[in-house]
């Protein structure tokens, strides 16, 4: 496996390149152009730029998280086939650029809910959270409102204002999907993309709804065991593939993730990892939490001896972490506490390995 994290570019991030190589355990970054927007072509000039500034830091770009699809392609709005051939001349180009992982969702108008983006824990530290009541309370439309400032001055993907600003917009344009369509255009999309994808070896992982349910009578579909055993059958491709994300399952009882894992690695389906760990709580919601097993719901160590056992070879990165230490920045998305999680998750790595050989 390659240890990576996440990076939003010098003038999106707090973190730096500088400082994410010197953890020693993070050698790949995932990134992405972080000014083009969903139905634009990536220039091949844009992607090599990017592709130097990392590599001039000392480390590996590993993949794009994400070339977004819009809502036209998920709706199956007149500007479909438009936005897909876009998306196509794009991951022509990634590939041209030796770059084999894309990372993407299928969620309709949110990319992930929570309620809360800096819930205070008992030891100071600060975590992202969802409270289902909070959220059966709200008007969507007010939804950005209740955390932007909580942001630390930064943008959060897929809650850019702009984008917020035509959150009814978008509810309109998906008033008539429900999962059952939702389905239908992801299919659509695939049968055109991952023909492409395979031939220039580029590996379309999707990312699983956060969280796992309904929000706001919006359709979810990737979301649970029966759900990624239909998507994955709506294009058989070794390209066609999961980004699996333990904290999008994991935040549901009803996941049990470290046996997908288990059987997803297996079919070798998993060309990423999202590892972070949750707390569900007694009405059903959930916090986020430290990495280590004990400090969440989900069995971290399970879940990694699961990825060495079926021969796991792609890339991991430590997901969402706490704000400790006083840092400020991306909710989620600080230095420390992710630098924290990528030392963990290596040594359970370390471990697992030692003793399967």
């Amino acid at each position: 496996m390659e240890m990576t994290m996440r990076w939003y570019g010098k003038e999106h991030d707090t973190v730096t390149l500088e400082q994410i190589r010197q953890t020693g355990y993070v050698k790949g970054i995932i990134s992405t152009l972080y000014n083009k927007l969903p139905g634009e072509v990536w220039e091949l000039d844009e992607i090599l730029a990017l592709k130097k500034e990392v590599e001039d830091a000392g480390l590996h770009l590993a993949g794009i998280e994400s070339v977004n699809v819009s809502d036209a392609i998920k709706t199956g709005g007149p500007d479909r086939d438009k936005d897909i051939a876009a998306y196509i001349k794009t991951l022509e180009n990634l590939g041209k650029a030796d770059i084999h992982l894309v990372c993407y969702n299928f969620m309709p108008v949110f990319d992930w809910t929570r309620t809360e983006l800096d819930r205070k824990r008992e030891d100071g530290s600060t975590v992202m959270a969802y409270n289902q009541d909070v959220i059966d309370r709200m008007d969507p439309k007010k939804m950005f409102d209740t955390i932007k400032n909580d942001m630390n001055g930064t943008v959060m993907p897929g809650w850019e204002p702009e984008r917020m600003a035509k959150v009814q917009e978008l509810f309109e344009m998906y008033k008539d999907i429900d999962e059952d369509k939702l389905f239908d255009n992801l299919k659509y999309f695939l049968e055109r993309v991952i023909p492409v994808a395979a031939e220039c070896d580029v590996n379309m992982a999707i990312h699983e709804d956060d969280p796992c349910w309904s929000i706001f009578g919006l359709p979810r579909i990737i979301t649970c065991e029966e759900n990624l055993d239909r998507f994955l059958k709506l294009y058989d491709s070794p390209a066609n593939c999961l980004c699996l994300c333990t904290g999008s399952l994991g935040c549901a009882k009803s996941n049990d993730v470290a046996a997908m894992v288990r059987k997803y690695s297996a079919m070798g389906r998993i060309a990423f990892m999202h590892i972070r760990n949750v707390k569900i709580l007694a009405d059903g919601s959930f916090e986020e939490r430290a990495h280590l097993s004990s400090c969440g719901s989900l069995d971290m160590y399970e879940i990694v001896k699961a990825l060495v056992e079926t021969g796991f070879d792609g890339y991991v990165r430590p997901d969402h972490g706490r704000m400790i230490w006083g840092e400020t920045g991306k909710p989620g998305y600080g230095l420390y506490d992710r630098a924290l999680g990528a030392a963990y998750i290596n040594g359970l790595f370390e471990a697992c390995e030692k003793a399967h050989k």
